[in-house]
């Protein structure tokens, strides 16, 4: 789910002429993505769903390959995808909703909100500011590679742990570079927005189910916690070639325990359309002011100077055309969620099958993006 898109200087003007004509998404083109779909399936991708959104030619889903291997439960619209790490955008949502409600500065400590032991232990954490965190800058070590916390969960990987418990791997390690220096990934960063959140609000998954789901009317959207865990949310089984033998094994109650026991960062769970009409939502000023979504634009950049990185968002250089929005990999999942502003659409793409390791599967599918994009806009 990682490679380089590239899109090709005539599809603005294709999607443009196709929208003029007010026809929804072509056959032809539902017919090229259906047989992008069903390829990577062929090639042993246990499942693939994409949902896209025009502004003039509406929303069309599709779903390809099966939500269960054993029991060949095909994989429907209907069914629920992991966010993974789209789920930062969520939480960077929640927290300017709270900037935009004066219950929070962007400027602020982190310290101002929270005072663990284990955070307070980190030399130079007092430096570290509420953006730093939502644009990756803070220098926070990561918590998820940790290998005491990674050797917890695979000596005992159904049990959910709590944020707190989580993020408490980095106690005592040092910052990996000045706050505020440059940027770099870090899945602790939205951890402890998650926290923040929680402080402010009481509860911050009530507060997103209210500000966020309701409002959007997204009713196939859920956080995971340990409460539902065993819920039948019609979510998609989780595949793994453990072995490397191009045979996806089942590891979905890893999956959801892992998942459950993340928040901010990940934690998230939702059908493909509703994912698009989060970000339809976002984009269209529902959840956000003007001022407030042109501050999450305010890109950080990479050491070679490429824009990376918003506050809660990715900037994605598609060669003629660019995107914002965010993608998301786990052990048994992967997706991408992308806005594309002059191609007035989004698009979001999930799989059932691990994104973050490699494997022979995984190589195969290495241009899926690509030639889904390329199918729908070409």
């Amino acid at each position: 789910m990682n490679g380089r898109i590239k899109i090709t200087g005539i599809l603005f003007v294709v999607t443009m002429s196709l929208a003029a004509q007010g026809v929804g998404f072509p056959i032809e083109k539902q017919e090229a993505v259906k047989g992008v779909l069903k390829k990577y399936v062929d090639l042993g991708v246990p499942g693939l769903s994409l949902a896209v959104y025009n502004e003039q030619m509406g929303l069309w889903s599709h779903a390809e390959g099966l939500a269960n291997l054993e029991n060949r439960t095909p994989l429907t619209t209907g069914h629920m995808h992991y966010l993974q790490s789209i789920s930062k955008t969520y939480m960077a949502v929640v927290i300017l909703q709270l900037y935009e409600k004066g219950k929070l500065k962007l400027e602020d400590p982190l310290v101002q909100y929270l005072d663990y032991p284990w955070l307070k232990s980190i030399k130079g954490v007092d430096k570290i500011t509420l953006k730093m965190l939502l644009n990756h800058t803070s220098g926070l070590p990561e918590y998820s590679t940790d290998p005491l916390l990674v050797s917890r969960i695979i000596q005992d990987p159904l049990t959910v742990l709590n944020v707190p418990e989580m993020l408490s791997y980095i106690q005592g390690k040092p910052l990996d570079f000045e706050p505020g220096s440059k940027y770099s990934y870090r899945n602790t960063n939205f951890g402890l927005l998650s926290l923040i959140a929680d402080k402010i609000t009481g509860d911050h998954i009530a507060y997103m189910e209210k500000e966020l789901f309701e409002k959007l009317k997204l009713k196939s959207t859920y956080v995971l916690s340990k409460d539902n865990i065993d819920h039948d949310l019609n979510l998609v089984d989780a595949y793994w070639d453990v072995l490397l033998e191009s045979i996806p094994t089942n590891i979905s109650k890893l999956q959801r325990a892992n998942v459950s026991s993340m928040k901010g960062d990940d934690g998230m769970v939702a059908s493909s359309e509703d994912a698009v009409l989060f970000l339809k939502g976002l984009i269209s000023g529902k959840l956000l002011a003007p001022k407030t979504l042109e501050l999450m634009q305010e890109w950080v950049l990479s050491e070679e100077g490429e824009r990376k990185y918003g506050l809660g968002i990715t900037y994605y250089d598609l060669e003629t055309t660019y995107g914002l929005g965010h993608s998301g990999g786990g052990i048994g999942a992967g997706c991408v969620l992308i806005y594309l502003p002059e191609l007035e659409s989004i698009v979001f793409i999930a799989t059932n099958f691990n994104t973050m390791m490699e494997s022979p599967i995984r190589k195969k599918a290495e241009n899926l993006q690509m030639d889904i994009l390329m199918a729908l806009f070409m």
